[in-house]
């Protein structure tokens, strides 16, 4: 009686162990390729609008200059430093501090846009001068940036 227990028992784990096999070389397959094709849906460009990328697109993807999104703050400091080779410190200064004012979102990045700014000031009017048109914008970050691009 015993051998016939022990027949029946390895057949009722056989189909099951065929199961759990099967299971155990498809189910990494499958959580890979729907991982891969949940990150290509993703809108990582922080922009909701309809830029999605589906898996069949993602191998005919080209970057341009032109189609690629700025964030604001990189927008507005070359704004401002394309103004600063046509006017003076102190004009570009108060537009950024006019930006900051209709944009709040800008304040957290105004102290680098004016350390660049006051850098920028020191190679087109030498460290002097452009000192001379240090204010508190951006708590004094423009004048940091004159004598960080002394040293």
């Amino acid at each position: 009686m015993k051998h016939s227990t022990n027949q029946q028992t390895r057949r009722g784990r056989g189909p099951a162990r065929r199961v759990g096999r099967s299971l155990a070389l498809v189910l990494p397959v499958v959580l890979v390729l729907s991982g891969t094709l949940a990150v290509t849906r993703v809108d990582w460009s922080g922009n909701s609008s309809d830029s999605v990328l589906t898996a069949s697109a993602a191998t005919d993807v080209t970057t341009d200059a032109a189609t690629v999104r700025r964030a604001p703050q990189d927008v507005l400091r070359d704004r401002l430093l394309a103004e600063l080779q046509e006017k003076d410190p102190g004009t570009v200064l108060t537009h950024l501090q006019q930006a900051v004012a209709e944009r709040p979102s800008l304040a957290g990045h105004c102290v680098a846009i004016a350390r660049t700014l006051g850098r920028a000031a020191v190679h087109r009017y030498g460290p002097s001068r452009a000192q001379s048109y240090a204010r508190p914008v951006c708590d004094t970050s423009f004048a940091s940036g004159v004598t960080a691009a002394q040293s």
